[in-house]
């Protein structure tokens, strides 16, 4: 069982069953959630390009590949 996945799971469950958040809370969540997401973008991109050939024959990628990859600006999906 996923614990972090429950845990996330309640919260959200929580911020549905409440009134609508005001515009600007709203707005504020959002810019939040996009600067998380592009974080981990990054983090994740810059881990890529570090990961030695064999180790990203493992995952399925080239070298060329995991390049291409790290090298797309964190804002892309």
């Amino acid at each position: 069982m996923d614990h972090g996945y429950t845990i996330r799971h309640g919260r959200l469950s929580y911020l549905d069953s409440q009134a609508p958040l005001p515009a600007a809370a709203e707005l504020a969540l959002r810019v939040a959630v996009a600067v998380t997401r592009w974080s981990q973008r990054q983090r994740t991109r810059t881990q890529l390009k570090r990961l030695e050939p064999h180790r990203l024959a493992d995952i399925g990628m080239t070298p060329e590949e995991a390049w291409r990859e790290a090298a797309r600006p964190f804002w892309r999906d």
